[in-house]
């Protein structure tokens, strides 16, 4: 014990060693050991996650921090009583080696369990199935069969189920050429097949799900081989105390029904995502509105809106429906959270009138905080932008536009930039992070037709509009309302995406 030698007298140094080697032999002898790692958690009082930001796993939604695996590890993480301490990676390769290290107790990186992790982490399936797909610009080719991609490269992101995939199959089908890239991440390699600049590429099924509807020009060609549940991932030096307590949770979770709660929520509307025709939206205009069309008018005038752009906003929120619910806790017939009915004094939000009244009031205050300097319409474009994805969100893509050349104050040069917030190598540059931003555009895209049958149908709110200067009323020129404006937002979106229903 050189250090203790040097500090204190020789006799006082084999004191302490006495003293020592004393405490040590009634540990053992009472049975005492080193706390278990589920035990060093609990006396923390955190538990340490490592993550990347995906649709699939976690970001930043209208209600905070959410995701699939967030969700299921924060509900983990109440179960044992303790806080959940999340820490954001770049990417799957630094999810790993945070793992490998031992810095975190669990790992979340959308990926099944592999041969490679046999002796560095233990991996528990979490409920969610998944498979390596292949997918290709629609203007080449579609293969079938790894066959028809001999000397062609397939694109992949670092570190995932699908370069272990291609290895395996390798050696059954030689001559097949694959690039990861660094950097990117599903949304981004898909963004690049969309362009055409990349023309195969393998995403997980998972994720092409949570992104197909933004991308049309993506094709999806075949699996490389069968689905696998993806799983958390623990390092394999710790004990297992932590991985049973969170078997027994999954377990439990699977049974009571939350593991089918969770999926539905982030999966179940994924199939609904699809073409909706005009004679939908005209059925429910006859059988609907007519409910609901005196207390748009109303509240509207109380507000100083066009009318029927409210209503068209409730059309894209609930399809007029006043019990609404959404498993995110989003309800009503204006789909307002409860964060929002309480800042705005709305109690009950599936009564129809509080939740009308609410949606007005609350769009009125996101519009007011856009520039004035914008003009109309582009200021209530940007409004609807905000009022779906969030204030903080839409001014990174501003940002964003602005930093490219472009004019932050048009939404036909912001709407281009919206997705990016979905790209790590954008939203990595961004004050507010990720944000879904494909929604917000067919979000605007969607209300504005709406709006547009509503406005050939229905008289407008023509005294409160002459009368007053702050209306919000986007007919600026009655005798040309399709502008040149309106034509470039019908351009902007393939007509297979036209209607879109709400996600719900």
């Amino acid at each position: 014990m050189p250090r203790i030698l040097t500090a204190y007298s020789t006799a006082t140094a084999y004191t302490s060693l006495l003293a020592c080697t004393l405490t040590l032999t009634l540990l053992t002898l009472t049975g005492c050991s080193q706390p278990s790692t589920l035990q060093e958690i609990r006396n923390e009082g955190v538990l340490h996650v490592i993550t990347r930001v995906a649709p699939s796993i976690y970001y930043k939604g209208r209600e905070g921090p959410t995701g699939y695996d967030y969700e299921l590890a924060k509900l983990f993480a109440e179960e044992l009583g303790v806080k959940l301490r999340l820490r954001v990676a770049e990417d799957n390769t630094e999810v790993l080696s945070v793992l490998s290290r031992d810095f975190a107790h669990i790992g979340l990186a959308g990926l099944s369990s592999q041969p490679l992790f046999e002796n560095l982490y233990t991996a528990l399936p979490t409920g969610i199935e998944a498979q390596s797909i292949v997918v290709y610009n629609r203007d080449v080719d579609r293969p079938k069969a790894l066959t028809d991609l001999i000397g062609q490269t397939l694109h992949l992101v670092p570190d995932s189920n699908h370069e272990y995939q291609l290895q395996a199959l390798t050696g059954v089908t030689p001559d097949i050429f694959w690039q990861v890239h660094p950097g990117l991440d599903a949304a981004g390699i898909l963004a690049r097949v969309e362009t055409g600049e990349l023309s195969y590429a393998v995403v997980s099924s998972n994720e092409l799900d949570l992104n197909h509807v933004f991308f049309p020009q993506v094709k999806q060609g075949f699996a490389l081989g069968d689905a696998k549940e993806l799983a958390w991932l623990f390092p394999a030096n710790q004990d297992d105390s932590l991985v049973g307590a969170a078997k027994a949770f999954l377990k439990k979770v699977h049974s009571n029904g939350i593991i089918a709660q969770l999926s539905e929520r982030f999966y179940g509307h994924l199939d609904h995502l699809n073409y909706v025709g005009a004679r939908t939206f005209m059925h429910h205009v006859e059988n609907r509105l007519p409910s609901y069309e005196s207390l748009f008018r109303d509240h509207a005038s109380i507000f100083n809106m066009d009318w029927r752009l409210l209503a068209a906003i409730g059309y894209q929120e609930s399809h007029w429906r006043p019990n609404a619910i959404s498993p995110t806790g989003v309800r009503g017939l204006m789909m307002l959270t409860r964060n929002t009915a309480n800042y705005i004094g709305i109690n009950n939000r599936l009564d129809a009138e509080e939740s009308i009244q609410g949606g007005a009031k609350y769009f009125r205050m996101v519009h007011k905080k856009i520039p004035e300097r914008i003009a109309e319409p582009d200021r209530t474009w940007f409004a609807l932008a905000s009022y779906n994805v969030g204030y903080g969100h839409l001014e990174d893509a501003r940002r964003l536009t602005e930093g490219a050349g472009k004019n932050p104050d048009r939404w036909m040069d912001v709407k281009e930039f919206l997705p990016l917030l979905a790209q790590k190598e954008w939203y990595k540059q961004t004050r507010y992070g990720y944000a879904r931003g494909h929604e917000p555009v067919l979000y605007v895209q969607n209300i504005r037709r709406y709006y547009d049958v509503l406005a050939r149908m229905m008289k407008p709110t023509e005294e409160l509009a002459a009368k007053d200067s702050s209306f919000v009323g986007l007919e600026q020129n009655p005798e040309n309302s399709l502008n040149e404006e309106g034509s470039d937002m019908r351009a902007g979106i393939p007509p297979e995406l036209g209607m879109i229903p709400p996600t719900l």
